[in-house]
């Protein structure tokens, strides 16, 4: 190995190794944190696949994102309030719901004591997430490009809530 191999090779590995710290230090999975009893509700895995569809399950516990447009909560509009699918804790209500044209159901905030949130570093980008504060399901990430009053935008995963229409 010559010295400019020797270099190249060094710097290669700096850039990934800094790469690595700046986007992949990601906080704790919010299923590791229940697991840990750092939420009111903690259930073991095989507690949660029983109680939870697999999509679901996939999302809240694993954090992953359902395909845009394919929630019917996307299309909701009746008065009533939004809950965690995993503990059903009431989180956001319908009238700070709207359309966003992201293809999921979005907000612009939630009911007081509802959501928690971490940094996201994941996929090289800095965002956060959102779960539920109650059980620590997640439910997606808040960005700063919504509507007035609060200029956020909570973009959830439907597979994350449910709805419970206002009793009239």
């Amino acid at each position: 190995m010559n010295k400019r191999e020797l270099l190249y090779g060094t710097g290669a590995l700096t850039l990934l190794a800094g790469g690595a710290a700046l986007f992949g230090g990601r906080a704790m999975t919010s299923a590791q944190a229940a697991a840990e009893g750092s939420f009111e509700i903690t259930r073991s895995e095989d507690e949660w696949r029983t109680i939870l569809t697999s999509a679901q399950f996939s999302v809240l516990r694993e954090e992953a994102t359902e395909r845009p447009f394919t929630s019917p909560l996307n299309n909701e509009k009746r008065a009533g309030t939004f809950h965690c699918a995993g503990c059903d804790l009431a989180v956001y209500p319908s009238d700070t719901k709207y359309d966003s044209g992201t293809g999921w159901p979005s907000f612009w905030e939630a009911l007081p004591n509802a959501v928690g949130t971490k940094p996201d570093n994941s996929l090289f980008m800095r965002r956060t997430e959102c779960h539920c504060r109650r059980c620590g399901g997640h439910f997606g990430h808040i960005f700063d490009d919504g509507p007035p009053p609060t200029g956020k935008r909570h973009c959830i995963n439907g597979l994350a809530l449910s709805f419970k229409p206002s009793q009239a």
